[in-house]
């Protein structure tokens, strides 16, 4: 009985200090349409807060999140908190007649749910139609110690793997739909940007600038819509340490394999003589023609300084 007791206290002490250091990450999301340009031609594309990919969320293991969403875009909305619990506020989950009905034009709602028992790198993004290809950002859940189970890197980037459409992506797909057409992305892009090697690119890629010999951990998310995709860094190697919020056992690969909608934390030290080298995002597919999938890369320069 003493035992079960003494449990008891332990554990309403645990709770207590968990409440007690918890904060309240609160945002709010504008979703309305930007014109912005890529591939030598302006778009219109929905976003949320005018930014392509949208505002990265960072919380704390045991945080509480409150994100009001008003919806200023001509589409019906949703946004999904991608690989979230979701622990007692499944309302909250995001997916479009499923646990919610959409949020109409002109209209508003609020997202409250608790972030609990997750470190790591997830991601939300619009639950309607195929307006996640632009309605997408990073959620970071950082450990609430502070502390890694691996040394504490330099820095964090989040990498954001997505392709772009030089088009409406939403008439894009209704008029796939309708001749039973596939319709493949133009280009992929690293956190929004295209590789250097397509036109009207060259002032207008992601460069990630990192110092010799620090060790950096790369957030990557996969936004693309249908592409698995392989990531490298020339002449260098990464370490994998978490997959979609989840710590794993670690392992060293030159190649990172994502698969859409997967998000997976990879440390990467710059070891290598000061110069740039080349990060390039690919499509990973097997036993389909060609014409079924963007066979393009993304290349872009990650460079290395002293």
């Amino acid at each position: 009985m003493k035992l079960f007791v003494s449990w008891l206290a332990w554990a309403f002490a645990l709770l207590a200090f968990s409440l007690a250091s918890a904060a309240t990450v609160e945002h709010t999301f504008n979703v309305q349409n930007k014109t912005i340009k890529r591939l030598c031609n302006e778009r219109v594309i929905v976003t949320v807060n005018g930014r392509y990919p949208g505002p990265k969320i960072d919380v704390r293991e045991g945080d509480a999140v409150i994100v009001h969403v008003f919806n200023k875009s001509p589409y019906n909305i949703t946004i999904h908190w991608h690989g979230v619990f979701q622990l007692f506020s499944a309302w909250a989950d995001g997916p479009e007649y499923i646990t919610q009905c959409t949020i109409r034009p002109q209209n508003n709602y609020t997202y409250k749910f608790n972030v609990i028992h997750q470190e790591g790198t997830l991601w939300w993004h619009a639950h309607t139609s195929v307006l996640r290809a632009t309605v997408h950002g990073a959620f970071i859940i950082h450990p609430r110690s502070g502390l890694f189970p691996f040394p504490k890197p330099y820095k964090q980037v989040p990498i954001i793997l997505g392709d772009w459409y030089n088009g409406n992506v939403v008439d894009i797909e209704n008029q796939a739909l309708a001749v039973g057409a596939v319709r493949v992305s133009d280009v992929f892009t690293i956190n929004g940007l295209p590789g250097d090697l397509f036109n009207c690119s060259k002032n207008q890629t992601f460069t990630l600038k990192v110092r010799q010999g620090k060790t950096y951990l790369l957030r990557m998310i996969n936004a693309a819509l249908n592409n698995n995709l392989f990531f490298k860094i020339a002449n260098h190697n990464f370490t994998v340490v978490a997959v979609d919020a989840s710590y794993i056992e670690h392992y060293v690969t030159d190649v990172i394999t994502i698969a859409p909608g997967q998000s997976v934390d990879v440390l990467f030290k710059a070891n290598q003589p000061i110069s740039s080298y080349y990060m390039a995002a690919s499509p990973y597919v097997v036993g389909q023609p060609a014409p079924l999938f963007d066979n393009t890369d993304n290349s872009r320069h990650c460079r290395l300084r002293g």
